[in-house]
């Protein structure tokens, strides 16, 4: 195995960093990997925002779920779907005018738009994870960033047609990266097919989520019954993702109004 698979296959979230701070060379060297990442035409429809102030920092762990561990991240960077850049080009550029003239629909940001930089935001961020770790430096993807849109819009400025899609923390681990044990994953019949989508019975994945997460009946969330009822309880129905689906129609809301 070469070093840059054995980089992808060891890899594994850090949230406990050691006091190491990064080198303004490592940083450098991380920001420029997210931008050597594939975009879509090339037309690199994401920002990064450095969050080096602590007080930020600290905010942010209150409003990305209470996680502490952000605040002692040596290294933060937020990313963000952008079509801003390229919507102040158009108007700067009288695309507008230009459309009218020819009778041609002026089309502002839609929700395909929204998809695409997200799209173009996650692989740069996927790349700076890969170059980190190729530096000996961990991280860790927050997606809480997208609750509170209200206020994350504010403390970083964000105009309308910029949407922040994942936050990364980096830092060195305390201990050998090498001992720090991977998480599973699951079965690969079950996430790759050929040619067409082959929908698993839902007793074969209650297995494979048994397997994996190892929970004991005893304890199941707020009187569940089985894994299923824990995990929606404990994730997809959670307070957490209850604010990201009220966050993400607030944002796209603003995101496709006209005026």
């Amino acid at each position: 195995m070469n070093e840059t698979l054995k980089i992808i296959e060891n890899r594994k979230s850090l949230r406990t960093y050691s006091p190491q701070l990064l080198s303004s060379k490592d940083k450098e060297l991380i920001v420029h990997s997210a931008m050597r990442a594939p975009t879509a035409g090339n037309m690199m429809h994401y920002s990064m925002i450095e969050v080096a102030d602590q007080e930020k920092k600290e905010r942010l762990v209150q409003t990305c779920d209470n996680q502490p561990f952000i605040a002692k991240a040596p290294f933060v960077l937020l990313f963000l779907a952008d079509l801003q850049r390229w919507y102040s080009l158009f108007q700067y550029s009288g695309v507008p005018e230009y459309c009218k003239s020819h009778n041609e629909e002026y089309m502002t940001p839609q929700e395909s738009d929204l998809l695409l930089a997200c799209c173009d935001a996650l692989i740069a961020a996927e790349n700076a994870v890969i170059g980190a770790e190729a530096l000996g430096i961990g991280s860790c993807y927050i997606g809480d960033i997208m609750e509170n849109i209200e206020i994350h819009r504010e403390m970083f400025n964000l105009p309308k047609w910029v949407f922040p899609i994942t936050l990364l923390c980096f830092g060195y681990s305390k201990r050998e990266i090498s001992s720090r044990k991977t998480t599973n994953r699951f079965p690969k019949d079950f996430v790759y097919f050929k040619d067409t989508y082959d929908p698993k019975s839902s007793q074969e994945f209650e297995k494979v989520l048994v397997d994996q997460y190892k929970i004991k009946s005893n304890n199941f969330l707020k009187g569940a019954q089985n894994i299923g009822q824990h995990v929606y309880l404990r994730k997809t129905g959670s307070d957490y993702a209850a604010e990201m689906r009220r966050s993400v129609k607030v944002a796209l809301r603003d995101w496709l109004k006209t005026e």
